[in-house]
């Protein structure tokens, strides 16, 4: 299996799969004819596999132990249920804090936020927020096509140039020799319209949140 049809049946993007063949947890066989890397049914259960462990938390160096036996399954687990109950304390911290203040009918104008703020500075000083921190898609999308659609423009408006220069002037270029410069300056195009399809694939396949968790 090819790795765009893993990444349908997985669920990961090339950059994640590549990742951890990098990290030495995948080591896929390549094709002699075109030296393609070729998936194995094996392979696709690791994948399933690591994304899974992946999604409760288990870091890149604990599936390195683990692959190799230097670690049990069962001691990452225990683990995990420690920060689990670490997190579920900081989350009851923060749910009493919002019935003390409802508790205490303090409004937005005269709420005394000393104790509260000191608080949930040692929260966060310990990692935790409530607040979402993944990425903005929309705004990274936005950006990808302004940028894409200001260099299309420049070549565009290059070819609008020459082929003005093309119908008005009287001595005109062979048009052979026309038609091979629409070509080159239209590749350009052509290579932004697909670089921006990739990249708003890559934004709303969370590439940047999975990168996230390394």
């Amino acid at each position: 299996m090819f790795i765009n049809e893993v990444c349908h049946v997985v669920g990961l993007t090339k950059k994640s799969i590549r990742f951890y063949e990098e990290n030495g947890l995948l080591s896929p066989k390549r094709n002699n004819d075109n030296d393609y890397r070729i998936y194995s049914e094996e392979d696709i259960e690791k994948l399933k596999k690591i994304k899974f462990l992946r999604e409760l938390n288990v870091s890149i160096r604990e599936l390195k132990m683990l692959d190799a036996g230097e670690i049990t399954l069962a001691s990452v687990m225990n683990d995990r249920i420690k920060q689990i109950k670490e997190e579920e304390e900081k989350y009851l911290k923060v749910k009493k804090m919002c019935k003390d203040i409802i508790d205490s009918e303090a409004t937005y104008k005269d709420i005394d936020i000393t104790n509260y703020f000191h608080s949930m500075n040692t929260l966060n000083k310990e990692g935790f927020t409530m607040r979402d921190v993944k990425s903005h898609r929309g705004k990274k999308i936005m950006g990808a096509i302004l940028s894409s659609v200001i260099f299309s423009l420049l070549f565009i408006l290059l070819v609008l140039m020459v082929t003005y220069f093309q119908f008005t002037e009287v001595e005109k270029m062979p048009w052979v020799m026309y038609f091979i410069l629409i070509a080159i300056l239209g590749l350009p195009i052509i290579g932004i319209i697909g670089n921006l399809i990739a990249r708003i694939i890559e934004i709303n396949g969370g590439e940047e949140d999975e990168a996230s968790k390394y």
